[in-house]
């Protein structure tokens, strides 16, 4: 089944909240105005009230189904309980002070009912840098046990073909620790989207046909991944083709239980990552659908600025299922 048919079955019916913080956004309006209109999702904007119903008015956008937040005229006994709730969470690293100041941004505030469970997960980054987003995800809403880091996932889709690459967004050069855990993190998100994980660490290297650090690096990280999580197929290190193409994987890795029939594909480092999603996007012909931040205890969906009202619709639809 296509993807998105695939997770709007698994979604519908589920009551799942998603906040958007910019609501003076068109494209945040017509995809929030989408959503409710299919019962995929109840859409929450955060914005002044006029702001956002003239932008909706001028293009012609209905929100009747959909929630609107004017998130700096919140009564002071709600703004008190998440000042509350942030103070608490931040152990002394932030004061009630600087806490009211963060809730007079939109990606705080909505980052802190993400957290106090009153929404199921957050979309932004339509008008914000990345950073803008994952900042406060990591202060308030931070990552799951076990966890130290977050990461960023697209899913490759084509036809009746299904990746996953990572990281592609956020890790500059993972040493071998945060690999591991990329890896790990990655199989698991794979699952929610229908890719039986089969995870690869890439590299210029397969089962030491090279050598140096950057090799050994992913060695160790093949090793430390295969270690936290036994009953995930995971292997490495390979190259892109003995991982993707099955008979150059009987040459170059007989065995392997992933080599040629991977699914999951982690890079190195983020330079890599990032340039290789760009050649399967525009060689390829492969869509590319995200990033997907993995690794945060609850959902949290970073957009690019170049996004258009497609996009934002579909990534609340992943931002949904990964809240189930």
């Amino acid at each position: 089944m296509e993807l998105f048919e695939s997770l709007k079955q698994k979604i519908k019916g589920k009551n799942i909240s998603i906040v958007f913080p910019e609501g003076d956004d068109v494209r945040i309006l017509g995809a929030a105005s989408r959503l409710a209109k299919d019962g995929l999702v109840n859409p929450v904007i955060l914005g002044a009230k006029d702001t956002v119903e003239k932008v909706a008015k001028d293009a012609d956008i209905d929100l009747g189904n959909v929630e609107i937040i004017d998130y700096l005229n919140q009564p002071a006994d709600q703004i008190d309980e998440m000042v509350a709730a942030i103070v608490e969470r931040r152990k002394g690293k932030t004061d009630e002070a600087k806490a009211r100041d963060w809730l007079k941004d939109p990606n705080y505030f909505g980052t802190t009912l993400v957290y106090m469970n009153k929404i199921n997960g957050m979309v932004s980054g339509a008008n914000h840098p990345t950073g803008d987003t994952v900042r406060p995800a990591l202060q308030i809403i931070k990552t799951k046990p076990g966890v130290k880091l977050i990461s960023g996932a697209f899913i490759m889709q084509k036809g009746d073909e299904r990746y996953l690459f990572a990281d592609c967004a956020i890790n500059l050069d993972p040493d071998a620790n945060a690999l591991a855990e990329i890896a790990v993190e990655s199989g698991k998100v794979a699952k929610t989207f229908d890719i039986d994980p089969k995870v690869a660490l890439l590299s210029f290297s397969t089962k030491g046909s090279a050598k140096g650090d950057m090799v050994t690096k992913v060695q160790e990280a093949t090793k430390l991944a295969q270690e936290q999580a036994p009953d995930m197929a995971i292997d490495g290190e390979m190259q892109f083709d003995a991982a993707f193409v099955p008979t150059v994987a009987e040459k170059k890795a007989p065995g392997s239980n992933v080599a040629g029939k991977a699914t999951v594909f982690v890079f190195p480092e983020l330079q890599s990552g990032n340039i290789g999603y760009k050649i399967a996007q525009r060689f390829g012909g492969f869509e590319a659908i995200g990033p997907i931040l993995q690794g945060l205890n609850k959902p949290v969906s970073d957009l690019s600025r170049g996004s258009n009202e497609e996009d934002v619709y579909k990534v609340a639809i992943i931002t949904a299922a990964q809240a189930l």
